[in-house]
């Protein structure tokens, strides 16, 4: 592999990163050889990291002219993924350790996408998650395999997990940023609701993170086969987002993916109400007036 640190003067966001290396790289394959690539980069060593309490973590100089990544033992899509993240720290010049010399990185940090502002560490990991992601399902490439793809479906994730060499939930990520439609993926652990990855286009979430999948979900419904992606069928809107009063409500449809760990993803996806024609708007504003004013 040809490409050097030379090549990635002066790019200091993930995405100038990831684009100077793909330009450098065009012909990158899928699974991206990740070790390969920090051996180019000025990684020297990827070492095992028996800790419970960090996923991983960075051993540097204070020039960056080399480094060492620790990678905790695991699955290898996701040791895969904490060496990406570990390279983006290496990469990115303005990000600063909270110890001389030594980034460690717990596992809620590979898992934040935003952060709370003025915290800087919080917006370094935000930082490194985008990079290892990019890295590791390059747009071109995630373009180019979901375009075989026809209607949303949670079977398409683990088809871009399995081909990419990532976890589920990092590939469910990148699934609503580049899926035209109004879809959320909300990640499920023992019944209640972890965290939520949406469209730009799909409402906010009402359940907050911690609280119970709603009962009337399809979650809930008959026991779901472990590992194999349910049917997708109609939900109430209302157990997930905030339907307004008087206005037609979208459809909404959900399908489960239920792991052997307590574990699940659950696909919301959300359909354009239709455009009322003239006589139904008349009609349904008649009704609506003469109710709220109790006539009948």
């Amino acid at each position: 592999m040809p490409i050097s640190r030379i090549d990635l003067a002066d790019a200091g966001s993930p995405e100038a990163l990831v684009k100077r290396i793909l330009q450098a790289e065009p012909n990158l394959s899928a699974p991206v050889p990740i070790q390969e690539l920090c051996s180019r980069l000025d990684i020297l060593r990827i070492e095992d990291f028996e800790t419970d309490e960090f996923e991983g973590g960075l051993v540097t100089d204070a020039k960056r002219s080399e480094g060492t990544i620790l990678a905790k033992r695991g699955g290898e899509p996701r040791r895969r993924f904490t060496i990406a993240h570990e390279l983006g720290h290496f990469l990115m010049a303005h990000h600063v350790p909270d110890q001389p010399g030594r980034f460690l990185c717990k596992s809620s940090d590979l898992l934040r996408v935003t952060a709370k502002e003025g915290d800087q560490r919080q917006r370094r990991e935000v930082e490194a998650n985008r990079f290892a992601t990019l890295m590791l399902m390059p747009p071109h490439r995630l373009r180019g395999a979901m375009a075989a793809f026809r209607d949303p479906d949670l079977q398409h994730v683990l088809v871009l997990a399995r081909d990419f060499a990532v976890g589920k939930e990092v590939a469910a990520r990148a699934y609503v940023q580049y899926r035209p439609e109004r879809i959320a993926i909300v990640v499920a652990g023992n019944g209640r609701v972890q965290r939520c990855y949406r469209s730009l286009s799909f409402p906010a979430i009402i359940c907050a993170v911690g609280s119970p999948v709603p009962t009337g979900s399809l979650y809930h419904s008959s026991p779901h086969r472990p590992n194999i992606a349910s049917d997708i069928a109609a939900c109430r809107p209302d157990l997930w987002i905030d339907v307004k009063r008087d206005l037609r409500a979208p459809d909404l449809y959900e399908q489960v993916y239920v792991q052997q760990n307590g574990f699940a993803m659950i696909l919301l996806r959300l359909e354009a109400v239709p455009e009322e024609s003239a006589e139904e708007r008349r009609l349904n504003e008649g009704w609506r007036h003469r109710f709220h004013s109790g006539r009948r």
